[in-house]
């Protein structure tokens, strides 16, 4: 116990609430509805998404204790993986300084996720909670939540004239960031086939759009981008488009386009 209290102060030390230096590079900047974002890029892949306006970080699908909701079920993994995504997660609020972080669901594999949590990760995750406006939205998988691990609990949210879910809603106009799919896009680079999380973005002509993120988690697979759930989704559009970082670049890469 004396440990995780260490690692708690040490946690809460390094993504406090002065911590204000913008350490993602430029070039993974895009506008999105009359507005900024930022892919944050890290080891493993950018997965996170921040918004300087709100000083926010935004994380989809996290599902924190997958292994444990499996052993349960008799398919043993190693029983660390909410370390690891915790670990992620201060990482991307030390990067960029936030002050708030919102997550868009399936923030536990399952609503009993939270009791499961063992020692350790649960010192981890009260410790980040404790240092940023932490606002937890819940989705299919968690969607009895309680407030047991800090934060505040939320269904959806509109933030700015920006709406916050789970899952994207088919029809809707108003701006939107969602998580739910784990979108991935495949490319070929020297012959080679590399398959990346990604951010699906979809734009109309009068000038709105909405936005998958990549899961977040560490035990977290994924859907191709372009899969017509995906795109069915985000409709009515014009334009769908994955990003993704290459090298010291934001690629964009076309998904679908509108027939003329």
């Amino acid at each position: 116990m004396h440990e995780i209290k260490i690692l708690a102060a040490t946690l809460a030390k390094r993504v406090g609430r002065r911590q204000v230096t913008l350490m993602v590079p430029v070039s993974f900047a895009f506008p999105f509805c009359d507005d900024e974002f930022v892919l944050v890029p890290q080891q493993g892949g950018a997965r996170a998404m921040f918004w300087p306006r709100e000083n926010a970080l935004l994380v989809a699908d996290l599902h924190l204790e997958k292994a444990s909701f499996y052993a349960r079920h008799g398919q043993m993994l190693p029983p660390y993986d909410s370390r690891e995504t915790l670990e992620r997660v201060a990482d991307a609020i030390r990067i960029t300084g936030a002050r708030r972080l919102y997550t868009l669901g399936d923030n536990f594999h399952d609503s009993d996720g939270s009791q499961r949590l063992e020692e350790h990760a649960a010192g981890m995750l009260s410790a980040l909670t404790r240092a940023v406006d932490w606002v937890w939205i819940t989705g299919n998988h968690d969607p009895a939540m309680e407030t047991k691990s800090g934060g505040t609990v939320v269904e959806e949210l509109e933030v700015g004239g920006t709406v916050l879910r789970h899952i994207a809603k088919p029809g809707e106009t108003r701006p939107e960031l969602s998580g739910h799919f784990h979108p991935k896009v495949q490319v070929e680079i020297r012959k080679r086939r590399i398959r990346r999380a990604c951010a699906v973005v979809s734009s109309r002509k009068d000038g709105a759009g909405r936005m998958i993120l990549p899961a977040f988690g560490a035990l977290t697979g994924g859907m191709n981008a372009a899969d017509p759930a995906i795109l069915k989704a985000l409709q009515p559009a014009s334009a769908v488009d994955a990003l993704v970082p290459a090298g010291k670049k934001l690629a964009r890469f076309p998904l679908w386009r509108e027939a003329a």
